[in-house]
């Protein structure tokens, strides 16, 4: 008998019909005498239409009021996940993320979770229930409603697996496993039967939207091994653990597009030391990830200046706006350039640590495409350019047709 804990995405939840789908597999399993904790977001569309809701009333609401709205869509749907087992003859019973016992630092929409006290989810299991989680959500030691980021449902899972010492994590989601690509944009896009950690959290911070980066990064602090399969057939998954020699030979792992980007440039700064401290001191105390980061030299004038370029999630453009709009009398800039039609396409793979010439095969791919690079970063294992958005699926098929072959 084993301890399994999985998580169902919202397409995967998405009308009842898929939620009674999801509720037989769960019967299944537990008829072999498997426990299971069942973590669900909201179905398909919902939180969507929430954030919609609330920008017909404010632009920019209070992110504590957007938690506790945001928190109802999984709420709806561990209800519905219950009553589908009943339907069934399966006891289960729904819990919230607070009622499961996850508790999160006081960070509204971003929040981290502190730790977990799952005693509700082993009471639950001990009488002999499935336990249904709402995923993506939690409660600060003061009782406030919390929520964990896009994706946040995946990070519930695998903490609640590793807090649980269960025997099997499955992360459901409505595609076969991770891909070298997004099938959806690259039709030659291979399954892959196996993926790092540290694959995966590039992947992940790239773009990918397979899984939720900070979900991939505990479950490497923590090696807790899971399957990311499909929840509408029985074929197997992807498995994401720790690297092994044989990963190596794979130089290039996958390529991601992130269509999410946003990039301002500040023009005109001062070339002092501390100017772009300030800049990104500030953007952190607002909770606002800065990601790529690019500043030109400046040469030889009387009071010399520079230009200061950086990407941060589209969602956050305008809350960075304001951030940077009041640091603009005290730094002395001279303009502000927001850019929404920006992407960012990376290349991924633990084999780019023993071979060369990867970058620039990446490069020479776009400029053959004639498609122009914005920003460049690079890591150990990931090589990341910003392009125009207009031509970023016609790179992302390149740059895989280039390194990947179906």
């Amino acid at each position: 008998m084993a301890l399994i804990v999985q998580k169902y995405g919202g397409s995967s939840v998405g009308n009842p019909d898929r939620i009674k789908n999801v509720a037989s597999r769960v019967a299944q399993y537990r008829a072999r005498g498997d426990r299971l904790v069942v973590v669900v977001s909201a179905m398909s569309g919902v939180t969507d239409n929430l954030i919609k809701l609330a920008r017909e009333i404010i632009p920019l609401s209070s992110e504590r009021e957007m938690d506790m709205l945001l928190a109802t869509g999984e709420q709806t749907t561990i209800a519905l996940a219950a009553m589908a087992l009943h339907a069934l003859g399966v006891p289960a019973v729904s819990l919230t993320g607070a009622q499961a016992g996850i508790v999160t630092d006081g960070v509204h929409t971003k929040a981290k979770i502190r730790n977990i006290t799952p005693k509700q989810v082993h009471a639950w299991l001990d009488s002999g229930h499935v336990v249904i989680v709402a995923g993506f959500q939690g409660q600060t030691p003061e009782g406030q409603i919390t929520t964990l980021g896009r994706g946040g449902s995946d990070l519930t899972a695998i903490a609640l697996a590793a807090a649980l010492r269960a025997d099997l994590c499955q992360i459901y989601t409505d595609v076969e496993g991770i891909y070298t690509a997004d099938p959806r944009i690259v039709p030659g896009a291979l399954k892959l039967d196996q993926i790092t950690y540290d694959e995966l959290l590039e992947l992940a911070g790239a773009g990918a939207k397979v899984m939720q980066l900070r979900s991939v990064e505990f479950a490497k602090k923590f090696s807790v091994i899971f399957e990311v399969r499909s929840s509408l057939n029985d074929n197997p998954g992807t498995i994401v653990k720790e690297e092994n020699k044989s990963m190596e030979d794979v130089v290039i792992r996958g390529v991601s597009l992130d269509k999410n980007q946003a990039k301002i440039t500040l023009i005109g700064v001062p070339d002092r030391p501390g100017m772009a401290s300030r800049v990104f001191k500030a953007l952190a105390d607002a909770a606002i990830n800065v990601d790529m980061i690019v500043q030109n030299i400046s040469h030889g004038a009387a009071s010399p200046t520079t230009d200061l370029s950086f990407t941060v999630d589209k969602p956050d453009l305008l809350k960075s706006q304001k951030v940077i709009d009041g640091l603009k009398k005290d730094i002395g800039f001279r303009q502000v350039i927001p850019n929404e039609a920006i992407a960012k396409l990376s290349i991924v793979g633990v084999g780019m640590r023993s071979h060369s010439g990867v970058a620039a095969r990446m490069f020479e791919t776009l400029a053959l495409e004639g498609i122009n690079i914005d920003m460049i970063s690079t890591s150990e294992i990931k090589v990341s350019v910003v392009l125009d958005l207009a031509k970023g699926e016609q790179a992302m098929r390149a740059v895989h047709a280039a390194f990947l072959k179906s």
